[in-house]
């Protein structure tokens, strides 16, 4: 079934081409539409108790090349399960905001949209190297598609620089784990009739086998899969590419920036980099937390200077997901947990924001926010949605923003060490406290700037460029009136339409829900996080044993020097 939800959209995408121009919007929303319904059916309404598995379900291998251990494997557990969803609810939202945006070469456009789809689904139900491999680097072309051929004006730019850091990522993580498969097949497989070792690209396997590795060797592995992976985060400094594409990706090319293919990241770094190497994982975290931490606080400073309001939103996903990166490197089951739930926020909240500031961008042609103010007077049902998600974004107790930012928080307080490790809730670990108080001043500073943008373009006199220009703002007569779009546009009503209600409404529902009750959620992600866990709490305990083994035989070395240098002066003595 996993395969079909892969192929659903793939052969939308494959008909896109042969349809007439008016049939390929509904070809694709079709599309997109059956594999949700499709999803939904596979995790809602197929038995599946999804909180007491302990594994992988749907589980699905069709053998490729035998020989070399080549196969396409697939399975999903909860953590992928969700993601899949959040992929799949997306997919119908980005048709639908397409449909005035995009009016010429549709059919590339919804092709190319459907076959990145296929590959971010992909991504995450992927269990062998191979297969993640293929579709994590296939994401880069269909993206790298939408942006130089349907972006803003310096979109060659966006497009070229997105490509180049993505891609030189995406080959450092290949060499970590093709060392690791290399590592399998001539140090741990057994050997096969020839002599040699049987190679095998199972992603299980893989990283059993690099956690029997010597620590030297881990690290350069966490090194090349943690600089592969962070680029696609992004982590600071690797995040430079990051807010020219938001800025000039088309509405539907930013939300699935901003709702999956960065979550491909940090997915990445928590089902693969953490597991292979978990000792590692343990000895970088600061340095990780320090790196994100830098991204909060530094690029939330970037954002109170911005004058565009969606490079301002751009420069902000980059500074959140640092808070989600603090909490996976809590390593403990509240940071875990905390981090996961990002995943999912984040998604939800920042790519319900481009899509209203593509819905303003489609009436006004500017997302200057000198240009535009007081737009609650005139389209009171954006404004309504604008400042809900706002708030969202900044974590407003209620909303779902709130519960993730504060268990990251909360697991990076707990994992202080056994300093920390006596209070209620608290974890051995390598942060604490002091993190988490420079973060906290990264939440104060995200909340200034968000506040300061919904106050300009959303409340105060209203400002628009038509009235600056003298028209008044009077296109369509009323609020069910029109407006023409001088690139060619459907024409618009004042306020939102019916089928922008519809793309928001959606999300709108899980922020509130997953911010009054995200229980169900947590308890899905509950057995994934303790087994990871469990995972750095043997690695912590073999890292102390070995460093007492260091110094044991320090000592005694010492000891043996002591009592070597007595005799030799006895010897001298008797002579």
């Amino acid at each position: 079934m996993l395969l079909v939800l892969i192929l659903i959209p793939l052969l939308a995408a494959l008909c896109v081409p042969v349809l007439p121009k008016k049939h390929v919007y509904g070809a694709a929303m079709l599309g997109t539409l059956g594999a949700l319904a499709l999803g939904v059916f596979m995790f809602a309404f197929n038995g599946i108790d999804w909180l007491a598995i302990t594994g992988d379900a749907y589980t699905d291998r069709v053998s490729w090349m035998p020989r070399i251990g080549l196969q396409l494997s697939v399975g999903v557990d909860q953590v992928s399960g969700a993601l899949v969803l959040l992929s799949l609810l997306l997919g119908p939202i980005t048709v639908a905001c397409s449909k005035t945006a995009i009016t010429e070469r549709v059919r590339t456009y919804y092709g190319w949209l459907l076959v990145l789809q296929s590959a971010m689904i992909g991504v995450f139900v992927a269990r062998d190297v191979v297969m993640f491999y293929i579709a994590f680097e296939f994401t880069l072309i269909p993206m790298f598609v939408l942006i130089s051929i349907f972006g803003g004006s310096n979109r060659k730019a966006a497009a070229i620089k997105f490509f180049l850091y993505t891609f030189t990522g995406s080959v450092i993580a290949l060499a970590g784990l093709l060392y690791v498969a290399w590592y399998y097949a001539t140090k741990i497989s057994p050997p096969s009739v020839g002599g040699a070792g049987t190679w095998t690209f199972d992603l299980e396997t893989l990283k059993s086998a690099a956690r029997q590795m010597p620590a030297e060797q881990q690290w350069w592995v966490f090194l090349a899969l943690m600089l592969g992976f962070a680029v696609k985060v992004p982590l600071f400094p690797l995040h430079t590419w990051l807010p020219l594409a938001h800025t000039e990706a088309p509405t539907a090319g930013s939300v699935v920036l901003a709702g999956v293919l960065l979550k491909l990241g940090t997915y990445a770094i928590y089902a693969i980099a953490v597991p292979m190497s978990p000792g590692a994982a343990v000895a970088f975290a600061p340095v990780v937390a320090v790196l994100a931490i830098i991204g909060f606080v530094l690029i939330g400073l970037v954002c109170w200077v911005q004058t565009d309001v969606k490079k301002l939103v751009a420069y902000s996903s980059v500074a959140h997901l640092g808070v989600c990166v603090l909490g996976l490197f809590a390593l403990n089951p509240t940071g875990l947990k905390g981090g996961l739930l990002y995943m999912i926020n984040h998604g939800l909240s920042t790519g319900a924001l481009f899509l209203l500031i593509g819905m303003i961008y489609e009436r006004f042609h500017t997302r200057n926010m000198n240009e535009l103010g007081g737009l609650a007077r005139r389209m009171p049902v954006w404004a309504s949605f604008m400042v809900f998600f706002a708030m969202a974004s900044v974590g407003l107790p209620g909303l779902n923003g709130f519960v993730s930012e504060f268990m990251c928080l909360l697991g990076a307080w707990q994992a202080g060490g056994t300093a920390w490790a006596g209070l209620p809730g608290g974890t051995p670990g390598v942060l604490g406290p002091a993190y988490v108080l420079i973060a906290a001043v990264g939440m104060v500073v995200g909340a200034m700037y968000t506040l300061m943008m919904v106050g300009k373009v959303v409340f105060g006199p209203l400002k628009t460029p038509e009235d600056e220009h003298g028209h008044g703002g009077g296109h369509g007569g009323g609020p069910g009136g029109g407006h023409d779009d001088p690139h060619g546009h459907s024409k618009l009503p004042r306020d939102l339409s019916a089928r922008e209600i519809g793309t928001l409404l959606p999300l709108a529902a899980l922020c509130l829900l997953l911010g009054l009750y995200p229980k169900p959620l947590l308890q899905a992600f509950d057995h994934s996080a303790q087994k990871t866990h469990q995972l750095v709490v043997e690695a912590m305990k073999q890292r102390a044993a070995a460093a007492g083994a260091t110094a044991a035989a320090g000592t005694a070395g010492t000891a043996a020097g002591k009592l070597e240098g007595s005799g030799t002066a006895g010897g001298g003595a008797d002579q």
